[in-house]
Protein backbone atom coordinates (compact mmCIF):
# COMPACT_ATOMS: atom_id res chain seq x y z
CA UNK A 1 0.00 0.00 0.00
CA UNK A 2 1.06 3.63 -1.09
CA UNK A 3 0.85 6.05 1.87
CA UNK A 4 -0.15 9.52 0.92
CA UNK A 5 2.44 12.37 2.49
CA UNK A 6 -0.56 13.41 5.20
CA UNK A 7 -0.84 9.52 5.74
CA UNK A 8 3.09 9.06 5.81
CA UNK A 9 3.19 11.88 8.74
CA UNK A 10 0.53 10.33 10.58
CA UNK A 11 1.99 7.17 11.04
CA UNK A 12 5.10 8.27 12.04
CA UNK A 13 3.83 10.61 14.78
CA UNK A 14 1.71 7.52 16.05
CA UNK A 15 4.38 5.38 16.16
CA UNK A 16 6.55 7.98 17.77
CA UNK A 17 3.74 8.42 20.57
CA UNK A 18 3.72 5.05 20.75
CA UNK A 19 7.26 5.24 21.82
CA UNK A 20 6.19 7.35 24.73
CA UNK A 21 7.98 10.16 22.71
CA UNK A 22 6.75 13.28 19.95
CA UNK A 23 8.54 14.02 16.22
CA UNK A 24 10.80 16.47 17.85
CA UNK A 25 13.00 13.79 20.46
CA UNK A 26 14.10 12.01 17.53
CA UNK A 27 17.58 14.08 17.53
CA UNK A 28 17.87 12.39 20.88
CA UNK A 29 16.46 9.18 20.70
CA UNK A 30 19.08 9.08 17.81
CA UNK A 31 22.10 10.31 20.51
CA UNK A 32 20.98 7.79 22.47
CA UNK A 33 21.55 4.76 20.21
CA UNK A 34 18.43 3.84 18.25
CA UNK A 35 20.54 1.18 15.90
CA UNK A 36 21.88 -2.43 16.23
CA UNK A 37 25.51 -2.62 16.73
CA UNK A 38 26.82 -5.13 14.94
CA UNK A 39 30.28 -6.83 16.25
CA UNK A 40 32.34 -8.72 13.69
CA UNK A 41 33.61 -11.62 14.32
CA UNK A 42 35.70 -13.51 12.04
CA UNK A 43 35.74 -17.18 13.27
CA UNK A 44 32.44 -19.55 13.66
CA UNK A 45 30.50 -19.69 16.93
CA UNK A 46 31.61 -22.09 19.61
CA UNK A 47 35.33 -20.54 19.53
CA UNK A 48 37.32 -18.45 21.53
CA UNK A 49 36.74 -14.87 19.72
CA UNK A 50 33.47 -15.30 19.39
CA UNK A 51 32.83 -16.37 23.41
CA UNK A 52 34.51 -13.24 24.28
CA UNK A 53 32.60 -11.20 21.85
CA UNK A 54 29.66 -12.43 23.34
CA UNK A 55 30.35 -11.90 27.19
CA UNK A 56 31.14 -7.48 25.35
CA UNK A 57 28.11 -7.63 23.61
CA UNK A 58 25.82 -8.67 26.79
CA UNK A 59 27.58 -5.96 28.68
CA UNK A 60 27.65 -3.37 25.79
CA UNK A 61 24.25 -3.14 25.16
CA UNK A 62 23.46 -2.06 28.92
CA UNK A 63 26.15 0.75 28.79
CA UNK A 64 25.60 1.86 25.11
CA UNK A 65 21.64 1.55 26.05
CA UNK A 66 21.79 0.25 22.32
CA UNK A 67 21.80 -3.24 20.97
CA UNK A 68 24.45 -5.19 20.51
CA UNK A 69 24.60 -8.05 18.50
CA UNK A 70 27.32 -10.78 17.15
CA UNK A 71 27.69 -11.71 13.87
CA UNK A 72 29.94 -14.54 12.63
CA UNK A 73 31.77 -13.70 9.00
CA UNK A 74 33.72 -16.72 9.40
CA UNK A 75 36.25 -18.08 7.22
CA UNK A 76 40.06 -16.79 5.78
CA UNK A 77 41.76 -16.19 8.74
CA UNK A 78 39.22 -13.57 9.71
CA UNK A 79 39.76 -12.25 6.14
CA UNK A 80 35.89 -12.17 5.32
CA UNK A 81 34.95 -10.14 8.66
CA UNK A 82 37.34 -7.56 7.80
CA UNK A 83 36.80 -7.07 4.32
CA UNK A 84 33.03 -6.67 5.74
CA UNK A 85 34.26 -3.90 8.11
CA UNK A 86 35.92 -2.10 4.85
CA UNK A 87 32.90 -1.53 3.33
CA UNK A 88 30.36 -1.01 6.36
CA UNK A 89 28.98 2.32 6.89
CA UNK A 90 31.20 4.53 8.95
CA UNK A 91 28.65 5.24 11.32
CA UNK A 92 30.06 3.88 14.66
CA UNK A 93 27.59 1.16 14.61
CA UNK A 94 29.82 -1.81 12.89
CA UNK A 95 32.76 -2.78 14.68
CA UNK A 96 35.30 -5.15 14.19
CA UNK A 97 36.33 -7.58 17.24
CA UNK A 98 40.47 -9.18 16.19
CA UNK A 99 43.12 -10.42 17.66
CA UNK A 100 46.87 -10.07 16.09
CA UNK A 101 46.24 -12.50 13.20
CA UNK A 102 43.69 -10.45 11.36
CA UNK A 103 45.20 -6.64 11.52
CA UNK A 104 49.19 -7.61 12.22
CA UNK A 105 49.43 -10.97 10.38
CA UNK A 106 47.60 -11.43 7.29
CA UNK A 107 48.64 -8.40 5.38
CA UNK A 108 52.12 -9.66 6.19
CA UNK A 109 52.05 -13.19 4.94
CA UNK A 110 49.09 -12.23 2.06
CA UNK A 111 49.60 -10.43 -1.20
CA UNK A 112 46.34 -9.29 -1.52
CA UNK A 113 44.23 -9.72 1.86
CA UNK A 114 41.52 -7.06 0.25
CA UNK A 115 42.05 -4.73 3.21
CA UNK A 116 44.71 -2.14 4.60
CA UNK A 117 44.64 -1.88 8.54
CA UNK A 118 46.37 1.64 8.37
CA UNK A 119 43.94 2.98 6.09
CA UNK A 120 40.79 1.14 6.10
CA UNK A 121 40.20 0.71 9.91
CA UNK A 122 40.68 2.78 13.05
CA UNK A 123 41.49 1.03 16.15
CA UNK A 124 38.54 2.03 19.08
CA UNK A 125 40.02 0.53 22.02
CA UNK A 126 41.54 -2.68 23.59
CA UNK A 127 40.99 -5.28 26.81
CA UNK A 128 43.33 -7.77 26.69
CA UNK A 129 46.44 -9.50 25.91
CA UNK A 130 46.64 -13.50 25.44
CA UNK A 131 49.36 -16.07 24.34
CA UNK A 132 49.09 -19.10 22.03
CA UNK A 133 50.01 -22.77 23.08
CA UNK A 134 50.76 -26.28 21.84
CA UNK A 135 47.91 -29.04 22.78
CA UNK A 136 47.79 -32.27 22.40
CA UNK A 137 44.60 -34.38 21.98
CA UNK A 138 43.69 -37.47 24.44
CA UNK A 139 44.48 -39.89 21.98
CA UNK A 140 48.22 -39.40 22.22
CA UNK A 141 50.31 -40.59 26.03
CA UNK A 142 52.05 -37.59 25.85
CA UNK A 143 51.69 -34.78 29.12
CA UNK A 144 54.87 -33.02 28.40
CA UNK A 145 56.47 -30.79 25.25
CA UNK A 146 59.08 -33.32 25.55
CA UNK A 147 56.82 -36.77 25.78
CA UNK A 148 55.06 -35.05 22.30
CA UNK A 149 58.38 -35.01 20.77
CA UNK A 150 59.42 -38.19 21.78
CA UNK A 151 55.85 -39.18 20.41
CA UNK A 152 55.80 -37.88 17.05
CA UNK A 153 59.32 -39.70 16.92
CA UNK A 154 58.15 -42.88 17.50
CA UNK A 155 54.63 -42.84 15.91
CA UNK A 156 55.41 -41.07 13.15
CA UNK A 157 59.37 -41.78 12.19
CA UNK A 158 59.66 -38.26 13.54
CA UNK A 159 56.96 -36.78 11.06
CA UNK A 160 53.85 -35.29 12.38
CA UNK A 161 50.69 -33.20 11.74
CA UNK A 162 49.99 -29.85 14.55
CA UNK A 163 46.07 -27.89 13.70
CA UNK A 164 46.17 -24.51 13.19
CA UNK A 165 42.84 -22.17 13.23
CA UNK A 166 44.47 -20.58 10.03
CA UNK A 167 46.84 -21.20 7.52
CA UNK A 168 49.93 -18.10 7.85
CA UNK A 169 49.09 -17.45 11.23
CA UNK A 170 51.54 -17.24 13.94
CA UNK A 171 50.73 -20.96 15.28
CA UNK A 172 52.09 -21.74 11.65
CA UNK A 173 55.04 -20.14 12.30
CA UNK A 174 55.30 -21.95 15.80
CA UNK A 175 54.81 -25.37 14.20
CA UNK A 176 58.09 -24.69 12.25
CA UNK A 177 60.09 -23.72 14.84
CA UNK A 178 58.98 -26.09 16.83
CA UNK A 179 60.14 -28.76 13.42
CA UNK A 180 63.20 -26.64 13.40
CA UNK A 181 64.09 -26.87 17.08
CA UNK A 182 63.94 -30.76 17.88
CA UNK A 183 64.61 -31.58 13.92
CA UNK A 184 60.94 -33.08 12.99
CA UNK A 185 58.80 -33.01 10.00
CA UNK A 186 56.09 -30.66 11.33
CA UNK A 187 53.13 -30.13 9.02
CA UNK A 188 50.67 -27.33 9.66
CA UNK A 189 47.38 -28.22 9.35
CA UNK A 190 44.69 -25.42 8.75
CA UNK A 191 41.48 -25.31 9.68
CA UNK A 192 38.47 -22.59 9.54
CA UNK A 193 38.77 -21.31 13.53
CA UNK A 194 39.70 -23.12 16.05
CA UNK A 195 36.09 -24.71 16.87
CA UNK A 196 36.57 -27.11 14.06
CA UNK A 197 39.94 -27.93 14.87
CA UNK A 198 38.87 -28.33 18.79
CA UNK A 199 36.71 -30.91 17.30
CA UNK A 200 38.72 -32.81 15.66
CA UNK A 201 41.54 -32.97 18.60
CA UNK A 202 38.62 -33.99 20.92
CA UNK A 203 38.27 -36.64 18.44
CA UNK A 204 41.64 -37.68 18.10
CA UNK A 205 41.35 -37.19 14.26
CA UNK A 206 44.39 -34.98 14.91
CA UNK A 207 47.19 -35.24 17.94
CA UNK A 208 47.92 -31.79 18.14
CA UNK A 209 47.08 -28.35 17.75
CA UNK A 210 47.83 -24.54 18.76
CA UNK A 211 45.51 -22.21 19.53
CA UNK A 212 44.72 -19.09 21.97
CA UNK A 213 44.33 -19.92 25.45
CA UNK A 214 40.50 -18.90 25.47
CA UNK A 215 40.26 -21.41 22.34
CA UNK A 216 41.95 -24.84 25.05
CA UNK A 217 41.45 -23.54 28.67
CA UNK A 218 37.50 -25.43 29.10
CA UNK A 219 38.54 -28.41 27.41
CA UNK A 220 42.46 -28.37 29.46
CA UNK A 221 40.91 -27.69 32.78
CA UNK A 222 38.49 -31.23 31.47
CA UNK A 223 41.23 -32.72 31.19
CA UNK A 224 39.59 -33.52 27.37
CA UNK A 225 43.07 -31.87 25.95
CA UNK A 226 46.67 -31.10 27.69
CA UNK A 227 48.34 -28.25 27.07
CA UNK A 228 52.01 -28.96 27.43
CA UNK A 229 53.48 -25.07 26.40
CA UNK A 230 52.09 -21.91 26.50
CA UNK A 231 54.25 -18.87 24.52
CA UNK A 232 54.66 -15.23 26.25
CA UNK A 233 57.50 -14.47 29.11
CA UNK A 234 55.58 -15.74 31.95
CA UNK A 235 52.96 -18.90 33.19
CA UNK A 236 49.47 -18.26 32.73
CA UNK A 237 47.55 -17.50 35.78
CA UNK A 238 44.70 -19.78 34.10
CA UNK A 239 46.71 -22.77 33.76
CA UNK A 240 49.91 -21.87 36.03
CA UNK A 241 51.12 -25.89 35.57
CA UNK A 242 52.37 -25.24 31.95
CA UNK A 243 55.56 -24.04 31.56
CA UNK A 244 56.31 -21.38 28.80
CA UNK A 245 58.54 -22.22 25.55
CA UNK A 246 61.24 -20.18 26.63
CA UNK A 247 61.56 -22.10 29.86
CA UNK A 248 61.25 -25.12 27.25
CA UNK A 249 64.12 -23.69 25.03
CA UNK A 250 62.26 -22.79 22.55
CA UNK A 251 62.66 -18.66 22.56
CA UNK A 252 61.43 -16.06 20.20
CA UNK A 253 57.62 -16.60 20.68
CA UNK A 254 57.67 -13.74 24.08
CA UNK A 255 55.99 -10.87 22.56
CA UNK A 256 51.98 -11.59 22.89
CA UNK A 257 49.25 -10.92 20.74
CA UNK A 258 46.31 -8.12 21.78
CA UNK A 259 42.41 -8.10 21.52
CA UNK A 260 40.62 -5.23 20.59
CA UNK A 261 37.55 -3.60 18.62
CA UNK A 262 38.02 -1.73 15.56
CA UNK A 263 35.82 0.40 13.27
CA UNK A 264 35.57 1.26 9.72
CA UNK A 265 38.15 4.70 8.89
CA UNK A 266 36.09 7.65 8.89
CA UNK A 267 34.35 6.62 11.81
CA UNK A 268 33.32 10.18 13.54
CA UNK A 269 35.64 10.22 16.95
CA UNK A 270 32.37 10.97 18.91
CA UNK A 271 31.59 7.51 18.20
CA UNK A 272 34.64 6.20 18.48
CA UNK A 273 34.88 7.72 22.39
CA UNK A 274 31.70 6.65 23.28
CA UNK A 275 32.45 2.73 22.36
CA UNK A 276 35.47 3.35 24.27
CA UNK A 277 34.21 4.93 27.17
CA UNK A 278 31.74 2.11 27.42
CA UNK A 279 34.10 -0.43 26.55
CA UNK A 280 36.48 0.57 29.80
CA UNK A 281 33.57 0.52 31.68
CA UNK A 282 32.55 -2.92 31.08
CA UNK A 283 35.73 -4.33 31.38
CA UNK A 284 36.28 -2.96 34.65
CA UNK A 285 33.32 -4.65 36.05
CA UNK A 286 34.36 -7.70 38.40
CA UNK A 287 32.09 -10.42 36.83
CA UNK A 288 33.64 -9.34 33.25
CA UNK A 289 37.10 -9.52 34.39
CA UNK A 290 36.74 -12.89 36.16
CA UNK A 291 35.48 -14.38 32.95
CA UNK A 292 37.46 -12.92 30.42
CA UNK A 293 40.02 -14.36 32.77
CA UNK A 294 38.91 -17.44 33.38
CA UNK A 295 39.20 -17.88 29.63
CA UNK A 296 42.96 -17.30 29.45
CA UNK A 297 42.88 -13.74 28.77
CA UNK A 298 45.01 -11.12 30.82
CA UNK A 299 42.57 -8.01 31.12
CA UNK A 300 43.60 -4.47 30.68
CA UNK A 301 41.62 -1.80 29.46
CA UNK A 302 43.91 -0.10 25.76
CA UNK A 303 42.74 3.34 24.88
CA UNK A 304 42.71 4.49 21.21
CA UNK A 305 46.44 5.42 21.13
CA UNK A 306 47.69 3.02 23.25
CA UNK A 307 45.97 -0.22 20.95
CA UNK A 308 47.31 1.65 17.95
CA UNK A 309 51.08 1.19 19.42
CA UNK A 310 50.66 -1.74 20.79
CA UNK A 311 49.34 -3.22 17.38
CA UNK A 312 52.16 -1.25 15.29
CA UNK A 313 54.68 -2.36 17.85
CA UNK A 314 53.35 -6.09 17.52
CA UNK A 315 53.91 -5.95 13.39
CA UNK A 316 56.78 -4.73 13.57
CA UNK A 317 58.36 -7.59 15.66
CA UNK A 318 56.66 -10.02 13.32
CA UNK A 319 57.85 -8.38 10.16
CA UNK A 320 61.00 -9.24 10.99
CA UNK A 321 60.30 -13.11 12.18
CA UNK A 322 58.43 -13.75 9.01
CA UNK A 323 61.19 -12.34 6.80
CA UNK A 324 63.63 -14.81 8.64
CA UNK A 325 61.81 -17.45 8.01
CA UNK A 326 62.08 -17.01 4.38
CA UNK A 327 58.32 -17.05 4.42
CA UNK A 328 56.71 -16.07 1.05
CA UNK A 329 53.32 -13.75 0.82
CA UNK A 330 51.01 -15.89 -0.78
Amino acid sequence: MVLSSWGRARRAVGIALALGTCVLAAPALAQSGSNTIRILVGFPPGGGTDAIARVLAEKLKDQLNQPVVVDNKAGAGGQIAAQALKVAPADGNTLFISHDHTISILPLVTKNPGYDPARDFVPVAGFATFVNALGVSGGTPARSLPEYIAWVRQQGGGKGNIGIPAPASVPEFLVKLIGQKYGLDLQSAPYRGSAPMMADMLGNQIGAGVASIPDFIENHKAGKIRVVAVMGTARQAAMPEVPTFAELGLAGFEDVPYYGLFAPAGTPQAAIDRISDALAKVVAQPDVRERLSAMGLTVGFMPQQQLASRERAYTQTWTKIIKSSGFQPQ
